[in-house]
């Protein structure tokens, strides 16, 4: 929830838009200019509290950590400027951030990309609703209250009331436990009357008393507006048929006189006019047509000429080319954003033959290597392309999180330079939570193949009929197998025919859809169909395809009436279909027709799927609630339209990824995410992982004092340093894959765990394990004689003896003797090699710190219940331009980081300026916003009317038309006002 694309798609914005003569810079005197402006519907949030959610996203107990050091840090906002504050509080955060995170929280800010999140919680409040008068309060289990000392009483009996839930955004305080009582308290951090709140609750939840969790509330929210950043302008040009008449005589009001006079200091061209005026006072009317001559003449916007267009693209490059580096950004962005009145000077700039031919290599070797065409535009992110049609300064912060996080990571390890960059360069699947099943199976029968059935022979085939333009929500109709259902179904099942008929819906409606079914049947030796409806239907349905075929079997079992299917329904179908068979022979246990029956539960209890029915679309189960059969069917669309998308991005930008050569099928099966079993103990564990970072300082793992002080990160970088591994053989290379084992070793399960881990090594070159003790109980020496055992043995000995010995102690023969009394310097005599001396004095003096010191770790980063076991592996807990677009303006509003004015007091509005503006054309205002985002107009001010005609509209002033309002037309993605010139 930290970003806008995470918004409802109904988010309602504003837009104030103003056309006024230019008061910004030196713009030339009758030049007109445009602002614009989008502010959301809520106040302006604190900038502490989106600062809150930004960390948060790096871990929750640096947000609590951070929470600590600003608890009342709004104390100093009073006393400071606003940019003193905001600067504060960029230092705060410094203590928990990278100098790369630093500058994506400023640009975070920039665009209030929290601020969405911050309000949610500020509706969830209200909808409380808060206590009248309180700043900060809390609600436990339905009650409210803004007294500290009425907590204990509220708790008493609160277990009894009902628990409140939960939102995945919350804020829960760090604890083990959490089936205590859940207190929430809504509070704006940094306040005085949070600490009162925060310093009870904390400790409570530190005596794992309560569920203690935070949301922001602001009691007073500001006055200011939300003014947003993070879209687009246009200024388009309209083609129109009204009479353009000089209707500059028209006399003003005294305050657009003050205005014109203003604009006499300025210079056009080199002239200032002020002062001409002043020195020939009887010229003045000559002066005011010569100043309008060269205006106009500026900002030139005649129509080129066809020859005039042929090298435009390469003058302008030249133009950026031949200025200062420091400035050619700048250029660039000018040439691009006024490109109307910069066109006709862009014609006089010569090209270099040598600069020429550069540009025409690089539009080849772009074509070649990336399928760019010339003239087309595209953005690379660490060699990521991000698509500009889906993509926007919020999602693309997403990414530069991501990436940042992955080279501050590897930069910690000690990979840098060129180094960092073959690492960044490797191609790394995506984490994908949707798993595929593989559906190349023999077991599901297939109903229809789009590939090879006559009925389909009209459609084209080659993939690229994928990025033919079509009309929304419209599914291409092509010759391959791309999207694939399969419905594995009891027949017997009540709501089965509901599914049959869904699929029969697709498949009479030729839905580009393959459709197979997979069907559960009883699995014994010996049925018969005149007892087993199943049975009856599967021998029923090869009897039928073996007269017609599969298609033909499939619409008569459709036809089977009733709600629960029975034999004498089936019968009934057969009979009346083919009245000739014979129907005894056709469903008795000796049947013909009972070839594959056991296939399909075979199939399905390989797979791991959950309860019937289950359905798959290409592979990926669809969850409970989409199974519900009323819904399926605007389900399954869906998914096609999806997938649609993921296809055309292997057609056109993978550079031949899916050509027509490949199959549609087997393409599918061969990505990264399909798997051949569905294991939700496995795939279905929520993505947990922890950081293999070296810290600054050194400490000693043994040193459990100093590593209570530690914080999460710090505590993974000291056992990451100080771990010791088994590997299958001794030697000194880099290892694929690293495994923890986490147990109370012992306890007869933690044994077993290590025995399997021992196991599993000897099979695979690959891996080094390593193991963390988590007790179960209250160490001390009696409890915890194998786990010192073990970590003695890491300590002391090398890797052949070391696997040898813990192969001993993972035996439950061992841990009986030792537990009867028997000193395990006894079994270290059979070992030959074992450095029994050393063993025995480290064995006798390691005491306990380093257990708890695993202990600790297991339990607070980890967040394993004591005994609780674990599994960690690798860190993780488990074209070229045909015409010429010289027909708009554009702006785009963002900057890297919040401005503020002067007097450094308010941070400045986001806006977007167009400045001389040309006087003549008609134009329209497209807001290109995220496509989450819908706008409306609330304000346009002073859009000053320049062509003799009726406006169209109600007037704002009586008499002669001298205002008009504007015409607005709203779309899911552009905002369209048009300016009317009157």
């Amino acid at each position: 929830m930290a970003g806008w694309p995470r918004l409802p798609a109904l988010l309602l914005l504003f837009a104030l838009l103003g056309a006024q003569p230019c008061s910004c810079g030196r713009a030339p005197a009758s030049s007109q200019s445009v602002t614009a402006r989008l502010a959301a519907k809520w106040p302006a949030t604190p900038l502490l509290l989106e600062t809150s959610e930004f960390i948060a996203e790096d871990g929750n107990e640096k947000f609590w950590q951070f929470l600590e050091t600003v608890r009342e840090l709004t104390v100093y906002k009073q006393g400071d400027s606003e940019h003193s504050y905001y600067n504060l509080i960029l230092k705060k955060a410094g203590q928990f951030l990278s100098n790369l995170q630093i500058n994506l929280l400023k640009f975070a800010l920039s665009i209030r990309a929290y601020s969405p999140t911050v309000q949610m919680f500020q509706q969830i409040a209200a909808d409380e609703p808060p206590p009248e008068g309180c700043s900060a309060f809390v609600v436990i289990h339905e009650k409210h209250t803004c007294k500290t000392n009425e907590i204990k009483k509220l708790l008493k009996k609160a277990t009894k009331r009902p628990r409140p839930y939960l939102f995945k955004g919350d804020h829960k305080f760090p604890a083990l436990k959490e089936d205590g009582p859940v207190v929430v308290l809504y509070a704006e951090m940094g306040t005085k009357d949070f600490v009162k709140f925060h310093k009870i609750l904390s400790e409570k939840a530190q005596r794992e008393e309560i569920v203690y969790v935070l949301r922001h509330y602001v009691q007073k929210p500001s006055s200011r507006k939300m003014y947003l950043s993070g879209y687009g302008v246009e200024l388009a040009i309209k083609s129109t048929e009204y009479k353009a008449v000089d209707d500059t005589q028209v006399k003003g009001t005294n305050e657009t006189k003050e205005e014109e006079d203003d604009d006499d200091e300025s210079d056009v061209q080199g002239f200032l006019f002020g002062k001409l005026k002043q020195m020939h006072p009887d010229l003045k009317n000559n002066l005011k047509e010569f100043k309008k001559h060269l205006i106009e003449t500026t900002n030139n916007m005649e129509p080129l000429k066809v020859w005039e267009l042929q090298d435009l693209s390469f003058q302008a490059g030249a133009r950026i080319m031949s200025t200062p580096v420091y400035d050619a950004l700048k250029v660039m962005k000018d040439i691009a954003q006024n490109f109307p009145i910069k066109a006709r000077s862009l014609t006089r700039v010569p090209v270099d033959k040598k600069m020429r031919n550069e540009i025409e290599e690089n539009q080849k070797h772009f074509h070649e290597v990336l399928g760019i065409q010339p003239g087309e535009a595209r953005l690379f992110l660490n060699g990521l392309h991000i698509d500009l049609d889906f993509h926007d300064p919020f999602s693309i912060l997403e990414t530069l999180k991501l990436e940042g996080k992955l080279m501050h990571g590897l930069h910690e390890l000690g990979i840098k330079e060129e180094i960092l960059s073959k690492f960044m360069r490797l191609r790394i699947h995506p984490t994908d939570d949707s798993y595929a099943l593989d559906i190349r199976h023999s077991s599901i029968i297939w109903i229809n193949n789009i590939e090879q059935d006559p009925s389909y022979s009209t459609w084209p085939a080659s993939y690229q009929e994928l990025l033919k333009p079509t009309f929304p929500g419209v599914i291409q109709q092509i010759r391959r197998n791309l999207f694939n259902l399969v419905l594995f179904v009891d027949p017997v099942q009540e709501d089965t025919g509901d599914y049959m008929k869904l699929a029969e819906l697709f498949y009479h409606h030729n839905v580009p859809l393959r459709i197979g079914f997979v069907f559960i049947l009883s699995t014994k030796e010996e049925i018969d169909g005149n007892e087993d409806a199943g049975i009856a239907l599967w021998r029923t349905f090869n009897y039928i395809a073996e007269e017609s075929d599969i298609s033909q079997a499939f619409t008569s079992i459709i036809n089977v009436n009733g709600n629960v299917l029975t034999v004498n329904h089936v019968k009934d179908v057969l009979r009346s279909e083919y009245p000739h068979a014979d129907v005894q022979s056709i469903l008795d246990v000796r049947s013909e027709y009972d070839e594959g029956r056991k296939a399909g539960a075979t199939f399905y209890k390989k797979t791991g799927l959950g309860p019937l029915p289950q359905a798959l679309f290409n592979g990926v189960p669809f969850n409970r609630e989409e199974m519900d059969a009323a819904e399926l069917e605007t389900v399954i669309l869906q998914r096609i339209i999806d997938a649609t998308g993921f296809f055309q991005r292997a057609v056109e930008l993978s550079h031949g990824l899916l050509n027509d050569h490949i199959n549609a099928m087997d393409f599918l099966m061969d990505q990264h995410n399909v798997v051949s079993r569905i294991n939700p103990t496995i795939l279905g564990a929520e993505r947990r992982y922890i950081h293999f970072r070296s810290t600054t300082v050194p400490f000693d793992v043994e040193d459990f004092s100093t590593f209570s002080f530690l914080d999460s990160q710090d505590k993974s970088a000291v056992i990451s340093d100080n771990m010791k591994y088994l590997t299958k053989k001794d030697e000194d290379v880099l290892y694929a894959v690293t495994i923890w084992i986490i147990a109370d070793f012992d306890k007869p399960a933690g044994r077993q765990l290590l025995s399997n881990a021992l196991k599993h090594l000897k099979t695979s070159s690959h891996i080094r394990v390593g193991i963390l003790n988590n007790p179960s109980s209250k160490i001390n020496e009696d409890n915890t004689a194998i786990a010192r055992g073990i970590l003695t043995a890491f300590l002391t000995q090398n890797n052949s003896n070391l696997k040898s010995f813990l192969s001993k102690l993972s035996k439950e023969e061992t841990a009986k003797s030792l537990a009867a009394g028997t000193k395990i310097a006894k079994f270290l005599i059979p070992v030959s090699g074992m450095d029994d001396d050393t063993f025995e004095k480290k064995y006798n003096t390691l005491g306990l710190d380093l257990i708890k010191t695993h202990q600790m770790f297991c339990q607070e980063v980890l967040k394993l219940l004591p005994g609780q076991m674990a599994v960690m592996s690798n860190g993780r807990v488990r074209k070229k331009l045909s015409h010429l677009s010289i027909f708009f303006f554009y702006r785009f509003v963002l900057e890297p980081e919040l401005t503020y004015g002067i007097n450094k007091h308010l941070p400045s509005e986001p806006v977007a300026k167009f400045l001389e503006l040309p006087e003549s054309p008609l134009l329209t205002l497209n807001m290109i916003t995220p496509e989450s985002w819908l706008v409306e107009a609330v304000k346009s001010s002073l859009i000053i009317c320049k062509h003799n005609t009726t406006c169209v509209g109600p007037s704002t002033s009586k008499g002669k038309w001298k205002y008009c309002e504007i015409f607005c037309v709203c779309f899911p993605e552009i905002f369209s006002v048009v300016i009317v010139y009157l």
